[in-house]
């Protein structure tokens, strides 16, 4: 695949897993089957990422890359994936901050949410801010919400511009 398709691939990816878990959210017990079909694409959209961002990054450098494609299929397993979609998206947005493959302040943005985000999930399963993503913490919709809005503005990006030829290499 080309770097545009791969491109486009991610954003597509990210589109319909919010699609995904917002809809198997919303529909919730209301349509039968219809939020276990939803819950299940989410683990292909992960895996669907990780690939294409790994594809995207890894002229950067190709062990982080490697890495971070490895959480994003982690994240896909059934359980708790947070810590690793916080963990492989901090790295994914570092490769993409160092690369400069996408505006430096949105890489920015992705990279301290991520890693806020990272810092939060670890202070949660060590019992404060109310334990295990607790979504009635503001502090859990602080820390969400930057992601939230990098996530959808790289997600656009990745479908209308794709990502420039990397400026640095490991």
């Amino acid at each position: 695949m080309t770097r545009t398709d791969n491109a486009r691939a991610a954003g597509a990816a990210y589109l319909i897993y919010f699609a995904a878990g917002i809809g198997s959210m919303a529909v919730g017990s209301s349509v039968p089957g219809a939020s276990g079909v939803l819950t299940m694409m989410m683990p292909f959209c992960a895996i669907a990422l990780g690939v294409t961002l790994y594809a995207l990054t890894r002229d950067v450098d190709r062990d982080l890359a490697a890495f971070a494609m490895a959480c994003r299929v982690v994240e896909a397993a059934p359980g708790n994936g947070e810590l690793f979609f916080a963990t492989g998206s901090t790295v994914f947005c570092y490769l993409l901050l160092r690369g400069r493959l996408i505006p430096v302040a949105l890489a920015w943005l992705g990279f301290a949410a991520s890693a806020f985000l990272v810092i939060l999930l670890l202070a949660q399963a060590g019992g404060l801010f109310g334990g295990h993503t607790n979504w009635s913490s503001p502090v859990t919709w602080f820390v969400w919400l930057p992601l939230l809005v990098f996530e959808l503005a790289f997600a656009g990006i990745l479908l209308t511009k794709g990502v420039a030829a990397t400026g640095k290499t490991a």
